[in-house]
């Protein structure tokens, strides 16, 4: 059952499971953290005080990803991630689309309150 195994293959290979490594270069770090916890802000911004906000940042097997959560009062958490390619890392993650992350996120949460809640009306099927 050497199949099942993740650290299985031959050496000097990638186990599976493991991710390949990814160089950051200083500055890309410090752009895709910058961008983040601005998405994070954003969020926040369009909620109330008792959604909890937060963010991850960790290297996966496609490069780094970021992931932003709210927790709100009610109902179930939501999450947005992304893994910027190379040109992102670079040129970093235009504001347009990190605002649409942020409000998407801050519907979603306030979607799930609602719902627990059991205040929501359907307006279209």
């Amino acid at each position: 059952m050497n199949g099942n195994n993740p650290y299985a293959g031959p050496p000097g290979v990638t186990n599976a499971g493991e991710p390949a490594p990814v160089d950051l270069s200083p500055e890309q770090e410090r752009r895709l953290r910058r961008t983040v916890a601005g998405i994070v802000s954003r969020t926040e911004s369009y909620l109330p005080d008792s959604y909890a906000v937060g963010s991850e940042l960790s290297v996966g097997t496609e490069g780094p990803q970021a992931t932003v959560a709210v927790n709100p009062p009610a109902g179930h958490p939501v999450s947005a991630g992304f893994t910027p390619d190379s040109d992102e890392l670079e040129a970093g993650i235009a504001d347009a689309d990190a605002d649409e992350v942020a409000r998407g996120l801050a519907a979603s949460a306030a979607m799930q309150v609602m719902d627990a809640v059991g205040d929501v009306t359907p307006t279209a099927k």
